[in-house]
């Protein structure tokens, strides 16, 4: 089979799939790993797909965003890992933003509960976490709430952050390449998350190795303006390499 007969046919499986995987598409197609991978990046740089990790996924899908319950299901072991690892960026005392998303949940759920900290969020989730505890000085951000998120978005959310100034973000994401950076689905979540970057005087991105190598339709901020990414042990270490160089530490969890 010429390459594009193979390409065409990677192409045709991805979008009646939603995805193909490296492994799989080698031994369909009785070649190597080395040369699917080619072959997906032939098709990214021709807008057919996007690489994901362990494979790719057509750009029809990529404007899609799953709900909170839909993530919860998603590599929760991993997301416990990169949660309990992120308590490391943590200040001995002082402020932080949470971000909305399945792992900032989590994140939230091991905040020690004797630390005095004061925490800023714009996610319902979020604030409904750490609401009972007394150590905590909680903030909660207005705006309009979206329903696939939970978090409130807008005008009044981002207003109110250009007042704001912490010690740390812990940013969840959709997206994350070297090219694009941060990226997430929906515009007025990506203006939030760029005034959470803008407000802290660091920032550290919680993100599952799905999470990298893809990108979305609203850019949120370059990798230079990260810190840390902590993300599982899953991570192809390319990638991981990668995003070092373009700036922020890798932690792999």
């Amino acid at each position: 089979m010429y390459p594009p007969e193979r390409q065409q046919l990677i192409v045709t499986t991805a979008r009646a799939a939603g995805r193909v995987e490296v492994q799989q598409l080698a031994a369909e197609l009785d070649v190597t790993a080395e040369t699917v991978r080619r072959d997906l990046t032939a098709l990214e740089r021709m807008g057919l797909v996007r690489r994901v990790h362990g494979g790719a996924v057509p750009v029809e899908r990529l404007g899609y965003e799953p709900a909170l319950p839909q993530h919860e299901q998603v590599l929760t072991a991993e997301k416990e890992r990169i949660a309990k690892a992120a308590l490391d960026e943590l200040p001995a005392g002082g402020s932080v933003l949470i971000d909305a998303g399945t792992t900032t949940v989590r994140f939230a759920e091991l905040l020690p509960p004797d630390r005095e900290l004061i925490v800023v969020t714009h996610a319902l989730p979020v604030a409904m976490v750490l609401a009972p505890l007394p150590s905590v000085t909680l903030h909660l951000l207005g705006g309009t709430v979206r329903r696939r998120t939970l978090a409130a978005v807008g005008t009044w959310a981002v207003r109110a952050l250009a007042d704001v100034r912490v010690d740390v973000a812990f940013l969840g994401t959709n997206g994350l390449t070297v090219e694009d950076g941060l990226t997430t689905p929906d515009l007025a979540e990506a203006a939030v998350k760029r005034a959470f970057v803008a407000a802290s005087a660091r920032t550290v991105v919680l993100a599952d190795r799905t999470k990298v190598g893809r990108a979305e339709l609203a850019r949120v901020a370059p990798l230079a303006a990260v810190d840390a990414v902590v993300t599982d042990s899953g991570i192809e270490p390319e990638l991981a390499d990668e995003i070092e160089t373009a700036g922020p530490r890798v932690v792999r969890a």
